[in-house]
């Protein structure tokens, strides 16, 4: 009833249910009266009620209702729970009242509880002069305070000469370079030197705050000093790994467990320190000071001290600049690291370090350096499929999702032989819903920023026939939800091209649930579509989304149609022509379509100069790599049959200087443009990027038109007809016309039956 009532005054004042003057006078003396309440936890809750109060409460209130009465509250002869609460109450005090009343009324009081005969109450009070110091400002520090600490570090109570030295780290920025020299750096190098034979937790406490005291102290080092502050940092960080027992794990005596156990703190604190501990020794001395270290704490025996390292792992690389290749090992170790909590800690920043460790650190774009890495590969593999072997699905997501930055770092064959294949597994077999998802997606750009025609002709005929045209239901939703990223990552063009027709076939699905799904992916579908050139595809929609009007039995998926029908009625069409209104997202539409034909334009001009100059050994390498693991698909026909009709028409041809001006921009955009655009990606479209691409605009619209069996990124032609999408008719006949008997053996999922999640009850009609 206590903590309940404390919490419900609380939420009373943040609420402001009532007014300050009306909560002083009803609710500040029942708070007041219950702070040296017998048991501690009500004390401290109503305790903490009280601090959040004083920061709203007028000056007046304070001085008469709270700091008068501490006065008698804070003597010697009150209790240790009363003398606490004064120490915690004048800490919170000093910010509300002017440099005179804290120097005439609050310091006296401080300065008692400074020598106040209870170590507990001393050490308590120490960890309040960091707020007092901040109330009254630098001069009366230095006169007052700093002399309080200066005693307190000295104090027989271990704890309390802890709460001093931490304090006295806190306000290192208040001192001058003579106070930090002259005082405070004997005082910590003293600390340091008897920390040893002290108990473990001022180890502890002096390795989280070690970082920040080499820092603060920079200046004031000498290069003795130095040297032996960064010589007991690297005697921290291997503390406990030196002792050996012969004791079997299950026998060890609970003392030692205990004591391996703060060992592994400061070890952890080390690892969380050692970005700083870089910029102590100058990231150009890393290989020679901190890299055995650093090779340490990645192959810490405690799982902990790696997690904390693979978070630092970011930072350090930015740290070390054009020196990121020295830690290029410790990356592979840490990929491979049996505990997928290390995995989880390293891969928040993967797409980072893999572009650090591509351009060596260095912000201008150079040549992939990667390839000197040669187990990156294995090592992003073995993590994956180490994540999708445990029942921690969030971290395979969260891997899967960082996979979509590998086009910046390493090449589009690598990717399509070791990574592609692996996606659409993924999304196949796979039973976790947000897994498939990601991997979809990650698929989608694998595919948008591959640079090769006939790949990516067999990943778009793959989708389409193993999802789209799939027996089980569970692989076509699949493939909406690969549609849908389509529509965000490609062009309009793009997906008008290849997958619009694969789409709105789904309309006869037999399922309803993927009807559903379709009906509510049907706007977004629309929106890919341009008037004129599209009014072809648009008559299309209207005419299956009549039929699904007339035909539809099931009630919940009618229903969901005639919201959609008026949706889709609402909308405006895109036209051809640039408009005010669409004009940002036609901006960069037409963006995403350039950069396509630019990678088109690469492979055409990469196989010129194969032809001219011989094939390198690598393209052989892979092309027989490929010729072996692509037996699946050789019978996959060599071009897919386009949505788009219209007459072919040959690439015009260019002379020299036109071309290796285009292989410059395709360069410069496989190299530099991703990251831009892979931000573009993740936030469906910045408003900031489509500004840089206005000067593409006017070279795009004297971009020719490509051939319809050579190009798969060619623009659409108005005036046509439309043709089939596959050589192998989509089963849509088959599936509007399917009984309720049939449909089951089509909409169940393999390998194993599945409920729907869009309507469960209407899975197997």
């Amino acid at each position: 009833m206590q903590l309940t009532a404390a919490v419900s005054f609380l939420t009373i004042l943040q609420e402001e249910s009532v007014s300050v003057h009306s909560y002083a006078h009803s609710f500040l003396q029942v708070i007041l009266l219950h702070l040296e309440h017998r048991d501690a936890g009500v004390s401290n809750a109503w305790l903490e009620t009280l601090l959040s109060v004083i920061e709203v409460l007028p000056k007046e209130t304070l001085r008469h209702e709270i700091l008068n009465p501490l006065v008698s509250r804070a003597q010697l002869s009150q209790t240790v729970q009363s003398r606490l609460v004064s120490c915690k109450i004048l800490g919170k005090l000093t910010n509300k009242f002017d440099v005179h009343t804290i120097k005439r009324e609050i310091l006296p009081l401080v300065k008692s509880l400074c020598q106040d005969v209870e170590y507990e109450v001393r050490s308590c009070m120490c960890r309040q002069l960091e707020n007092i110091a901040q109330g009254i400002g630098t001069e009366l520090t230095k006169s007052v305070v700093l002399p309080e600490l200066i005693e307190l570090s000295r104090d027989e109570g271990s704890s309390v000469r802890l709460a001093a030295f931490e304090t006295l780290v806190n306000l290192l920025d208040l001192f001058d370079t003579d106070d930090r020299s002259q005082t405070i750096l004997p005082l910590v190098k003293s600390f340091c030197e008897k920390s040893f034979k002290a108990d473990e937790s001022i180890l502890i406490s002096l390795s989280f705050h070690l970082g920040k005291l080499c820092h603060g102290l920079y200046g004031t080092f000498t290069p003795d000093q130095h040297l032996r502050f960064l010589e007991f940092y690297k005697k921290l960080c291997t503390l406990g790994l030196q002792q050996e027992n012969g004791h079997i794990e299950n026998q060890i005596p609970p003392q030692i467990l205990e004591q391996e156990k703060k060992y592994t703190s400061v070890r952890k604190n080390c690892a969380y320190n050692f970005p700083a501990m870089i910029v102590f020794v100058d990231p150009k001395n890393f290989h020679m000071e901190l890299y055995s270290t650093f090779f340490c704490l990645c192959h810490d025996p405690e799982a902990p001290v790696r997690y904390t390292i693979a978070i630092c792992f970011y930072e350090v690389s930015k740290l070390l600049n054009s020196g990121v290749y020295l830690i290029h090992k410790e990356l592979l170790a840490l990929l491979q690291d049996e505990s997928l909590e290390v995995l989880d800690a390293l891969i928040d920043h993967l797409p980072e370090i893999l572009e650090l460790m591509s351009t060596g650190g260095e912000s201008s774009v150079q040549e992939n350096k990667l390839s000197s890495l040669p187990d990156l590969i294995p090592a992003l593999t073995a993590a994956e499929q180490r994540a999708a072997a445990s029942l921690k699905w969030r971290t395979h997501e969260k891997l899967l999702q960082k996979y979509a930055c590998l086009p910046h770092v390493i090449s589009s064959d690598q990717i399509y032989f070791r990574f592609l294949q692996r996606m659409f597994s993924i999304m196949l077999t796979n039973n976790v819903l947000p897994v498939q998802k990601a991997a979809s997606r990650t698929l989608c750009i694998f595919l948008r920023y591959n640079r090769k025609q006939e790949q990516r002709h067999e990943v778009i005929q793959k989708l389409i026939e193993q999802l789209g045209q799939g027996k089980s239901y569970w692989n076509r939703l699949r493939f909406l939800d690969t549609c849908e990223f389509i529509i965000e990552i490609f062009s309009k063009s793009f997906f008008c091209r290849y997958f619009f027709l694969p789409a709105i076939e789904l309309t006869h699905d037999p399922v309803a649930n993927v009807r559903m799904k379709l009906c509510y992916l049907l706007p977004k579908v629309k929106s890919t579509l341009k008037i004129p050139a599209d009014k072809h595809l648009l008559q299309q929609l209207e005419m299956c989304v009549r039929k699904l009007l007339c035909q539809e039995k099931d009630k919940d998926v009618l229903a969901i149609v005639k919201k959609t029908v008026l949706e889709l009625d609402r909308m405006e069409m895109s036209l051809d022509a640039f408009q005010k209104k669409f004009y940002e997202k036609d901006l960069l539409d037409q963006e995403k379509e350039r950069e396509e034909i630019l990678l088109f334009e690469m492979e055409q001009l990469e196989k010129e100069k194969q032809q001219n100059d011989g094939r390198p050994p690598s393209d052989k390498i892979f092309e027989k790599k490929r010729r072996d693991t692509k037996t699946p698909t050789q019978n996959l026909p060599k071009s897919i049959p386009v949505s788009v009709p219209g007459p072919s028409s040959s690439i015009p041809s260019a002379s020299k200087e036109i071309k290796k001006s285009k292989l410059i921009r395709s360069q410069s955009f496989n190299n530099q443009a991703f990251h831009a655009k892979y931000g573009n990606l993740e936030k469906c479209a910045s408003k900031s990027s489509t500004v840089a691409y206005t000067s593409s605009v006017s070279g795009l619209a004297k971009t020719s038109v490509l051939s319809l069996t050579d190009d798969s990124f060619r623009t659409r032609s108005a005036s046509s007809v439309p043709t089939s999408f596959s050589p192998t008719p989509l089963p849509s006949t088959s599936r509007g016309t399917a009984n309720t008997t049939d449909a089951k053996s089509v909409g169940s999922k393999d390998p194993q039956p599945r409920k729907a999640t869009l309507k469960s009850r209407k899975s197997n009609p």
